[in-house]
């Protein structure tokens, strides 16, 4: 499979650049591969499109403020972007500069805090904090790592907007975005209806944004990313499934998680690591429904819906997205995707 064969044009005043004024507000559109179905619709009607024997899972990784702005000591510009913090005083990170980057280079964040480059893997580094620790570093300095599409300073607003309302687990460089929508409402409205809920952990990583640099998809290789599924959510599923429920995953995260944890003949529960790489082809084994936000072109994001839905129907269905002005990425609108309700994997066509 080619790159360009999940591309598509996106003018850019579709990309949201701040969210809307509630949560909830935004709209949804409800797709069927099945029958070939598309449906506009608002978030505030996604409740009553689930059903009595459903589980709702979603990710329960909350934002830390991973962006920091320093000096080297000659006083030219950096900018870090923490990818994971490994301990009190040790990270990883991107790191962005004029000039190239050298082991032991010493930069300054803020009133004096010290950091020292260790080593290098690829275009990740491992960083040490001289004095203190990374999360009260962050707490101080850090900034809201609103991605790169998004063409804005972060602010106030975002430190609220751009985490979800159940978020718990810190560690994320990046939004569960799909879980933005939520408010503590919509909990309380899936409650009413006796509807299961359920939290996984997804540590989203940097590498959720960055591009495929190859033409064949096959030949890319994934970004690792941590996640954590308790044995009782593994409990949770055998009951739904038995009972004819759907898994509904709240976002592409919590579908990552689920299917990894299921991947290998032996189901994984506790702290984790994946990279698991969803494209066409894929068998899905857990997830039966999902909610997301729309994705970038040529990403491994699309490329997992295709894989979910159908390449030649997710095609169709982003383009409808398009011409209808939907509001794109991760202050954007939604799609839920319901498969039949058995043996969704056949849907992998294309």
């Amino acid at each position: 499979m080619r790159i360009e064969e999940f591309n598509y044009i996106l003018p850019d005043e579709l990309i949201a650049q701040s969210p809307l004024k509630e949560r909830g507000d935004s709209r949804l559109l409800v797709v069927r591969p099945d029958n070939n179905k598309i449906s506009d619709s608002y978030f505030k009607d996604f409740t009553g499109l689930l059903k009595k024997d459903d589980l709702v899972v979603f990710n329960d990784t909350k934002v830390i403020k991973a962006r920091l702005f320093g000096k080297k000591l000659s006083g030219g510009k950096v900018e870090l972007l923490i990818e994971r913090i490994v301990n009190d005083q040790t990270a990883t990170a991107l790191i962005k500069t004029s000039k190239r980057i050298e082991n032991n280079l010493t930069i300054t964040i803020g009133n004096g805090s010290l950091i020292k480059v260790i080593s290098r893997n690829n275009n990740i580094f491992e960083i040490q904090l001289l004095e203190g620790t990374f999360y009260d570093l962050l707490d101080k300095h850090g900034h809201v790592p609103l991605p790169p599409y998004i063409q804005r300073k972060d602010d106030d607003e975002d430190e609220i907007r751009y985490q979800t309302v159940f978020a718990k687990e810190a560690g994320a460089v990046a939004a569960p975005t799909a879980g933005l929508h939520f408010s503590e409402k919509d909990f309380s409205d899936i409650e009413k209806k006796g509807i299961a809920v359920a939290f996984i952990t997804l540590h989203v990583g940097s590498g959720t944004f960055q591009p495929i640099k190859v033409e064949d998809i096959n030949k890319h290789t994934m970004h690792q990313e941590v996640y954590n599924i308790d044995k009782y959510i593994i409990d949770k599923i055998a009951t739904t499934k038995a009972a004819g429920g759907r898994i509904i995953a709240i976002g592409t995260t919590v579908l990552r998680a689920l299917e990894s944890a299921y991947e290998e003949d032996q189901i994984k529960t506790g702290y984790n690591e994946t990279n698991i790489f969803i494209k066409p082809g894929f068998k899905f084994k857990v997830v039966d429904a999902l909610f997301t936000n729309f994705h970038l072109p040529k990403s491994t994001l699309l490329m997992l819906v295709s894989a979910f839905a159908g390449r030649k129907f997710i095609k169709n269905v982003y383009q409808h997205a398009v011409d209808n002005k939907y509001r794109f990425f991760s202050y954007g609108d939604a799609m839920f995707i319901e498969q039949k309700d058995k043996n969704q994997a056949e849907l992998n066509i294309t």
